[in-house]
């Protein structure tokens, strides 16, 4: 892909992926123009103040539940990254009627939108919880994965793509379990689910070249799935709070002991790479030579927390806060824009 080329629309563009996401195209992929697509106009503001200012760059408010909206903000549009969710678990449990009509009904408006306005490349972001869902949240973004792929047939003749990138927990985030552990620590007491939890991880940036990379080389159907480490909860409370006691509260409601983010099931249809997982859609429209070069999947194979090849030790989970916490946005955004001038 040339970026230079591209005119760019990131969903949820004011959250932690989308700022992200802003950061990485103004500093390393200057597209022809960057639309930030969010309805919180108060972020909107911020975002601009903190130095998400540049003459590429647009804020557009609207809600990804309005269609028509959805279909102004996609007129001229070449690539879409649909990042706009609900995603605190808790929150979704309460209030499932909202999580579905922005997860679902949200993602559906995506399609028609990207279909009916000519988008070619759209990526929508997934996460582990889809796989085998115990929550609601993980139930609607399994929903959406499907409705994503199947988009392909949609879509039809036309030029328009769509895939997913799946992934598991990004360091730092909001909802993160990091920040809570740094605030508990301040208490002398931090408080664990269960001894044996573990989770997958990664930062915030590599979650964003990730998907940047997945855009360029994206047939549409394929949901990417990246090879990051695992760690044990326990292990990271040590690690970030080595001198409080812990206290083990047990597995809350719609919580997993472990999470997979390629499923037995899955795996027949996956192929491997050296830095990913590519799941291949079950459909008569998939040509199966568009990944050949990739290996396939031993029977049996399954990617989960629990038994994954790759264990962050301490040291690296300190790197990783470090880089996710990073130094301040305004004078890198400052730098890129200069050097862009």
């Amino acid at each position: 892909m040339n970026w230079s080329e591209q005119v760019v629309l990131v969903t949820g563009g004011t959250g932690s992926f989308g700022k992200k996401f802003t950061e990485l195209m103004l500093r390393e992929y200057r597209p022809q123009k960057l639309i930030v697509f969010s309805r919180d106009e108060l972020k909107q503001h911020d975002m601009r103040c903190a130095g998400f200012d540049h003459p590429s760059l647009r804020y557009f408010l609207g809600d990804v539940r309005d269609p028509q909206r959805l279909a102004r903000a996609f007129s001229g549009v070449t690539v879409v990254v649909h990042a706009a969710a609900l995603k605190q678990v808790p929150a979704c449990e309460y209030n499932p009627f909202e999580a579905i009509q922005t997860n679902v009904i949200g993602g559906r408006n995506v399609i028609d939108a990207a279909i009916d306005q000519g988008v070619q490349r759209i990526l929508a972001l997934s996460t582990d919880k889809a796989v085998n869902p115990v929550n609601l949240y993980g139930a609607t973004k399994l929903c959406a994965e499907k409705m994503f792929v199947q988009a392909n047939a949609y879509a039809g003749a036309k030029d328009t793509r769509f895939s997913c990138a799946r992934y598991g927990n990004v360091v730092g985030s909001r909802g993160s379990v990091i920040p809570v552990f740094q605030e508990q620590r301040k208490l002398g007491r931090i408080t664990v689910t269960d001894p044996r939890m573990t989770r997958f991880w990664l930062t915030l940036e590599q979650g964003v070249k990730f998907v940047v990379g997945c855009m360029e080389r994206m047939h549409g159907g394929e949901i990417f799935v990246p090879k990051i480490p695992s760690m044990k909860l326990v292990e990271m409370a040590e690690t970030i709070a080595p001198e409080c006691d812990i206290e083990y509260v047990g597995i809350r409601p719609g919580e997993k002991l472990h999470e997979v983010l390629v499923s037995e099931d899955e795996a027949r249809n996956t192929v491997e790479l050296s830095d990913m997982y590519v799941i291949q859609p079950a459909h008569s429209w998939w040509k199966k030579e568009n990944w050949n070069s990739a290996r396939p999947l031993p029977d049996g194979f399954r990617y989960g927390s629990d038994s994954n090849q790759h264990w962050m030790t301490s040291d690296e989970l300190q790197e990783l806060i470090a880089l996710g916490n990073g130094p301040a946005e305004r004078p890198r955004l400052v730098a890129a824009q200069r050097a862009w001038a």
